[in-house]
């Protein structure tokens, strides 16, 4: 894709490890006025209490839901291990979040730029659909000691997910941009409003 091509948004794709502040920078992209798609947000609204998503993952996955919704906890452990059925809520849940995001796009198509955030950009198909990619990145030692503040936090959940993730050097390798979160909160911002005011001298 063309990052500069005017007809259309520049599609940011926004990703990050866990613990590296990715949500803080998403907030930090919206402040400054670029709209925000936040697929996670959408799917925790699809799957909360009247949802629209509960009736058929119910259906799938009987038990799994109550009256707040998709019980995730009760989701994750039907789930957990499961290729075919992990395949199955995918396959519920996939087409809904497109279907949200195509609108997304319909609805911000006269914008300068608009932010996908993509927790797992690097380790799904994600970078296809975007025309940059914005990696956030902190120390390795501060990103262990947010995640291990988080309550219900273990060493082992921390190392597993971890595990699961692309590391966060492969990541700032296929980044266009890094933003750095391993310093404060004004800086971090800094970081984000030059991003943003570099994308769209891009477009002119």
């Amino acid at each position: 894709m063309n990052p500069t091509n005017p007809s259309r948004p520049t599609i940011i794709g926004l990703t990050g490890s866990i613990g590296m502040g990715k949500s803080t920078v998403a907030a930090m992209f919206a402040a400054a006025g670029v709209p925000l798609f936040d697929a996670d947000a959408q799917v925790r609204a699809m799957q909360g209490p009247g949802g629209e998503l509960v009736d058929a993952i119910e259906a799938a996955f009987p038990g799994s839901t109550n009256e707040n919704g998709v019980d995730r906890d009760a989701l994750g452990q039907l789930v957990f291990g499961d290729r075919d059925k992990l395949a199955r809520l995918e396959g519920i849940v996939h087409p809904a979040v497109g279907a949200k995001r195509g609108q997304f796009l319909a609805d911000n198509k006269a914008a300068e730029l608009i932010v996908f955030d993509i927790p797992l950009l690097f380790e799904g198909d994600g970078h296809k659909a975007v025309d940059v990619i914005v990696v956030v990145s902190a120390p390795a030692a501060a990103q262990r000691e947010r995640v291990l503040a988080r309550p219900g936090m273990t060493v082992e959940k921390f190392e597993h997910i971890l595990g699961l993730q692309i590391p966060d050097s492969q990541k700032r390798e296929g980044a266009d941009y890094i933003i750095d979160t391993g310093q404060s909160l004004a800086q971090t911002e800094t970081q984000v409003r030059a991003l943003v005011e570099t994308l769209r001298a891009q477009r002119k």
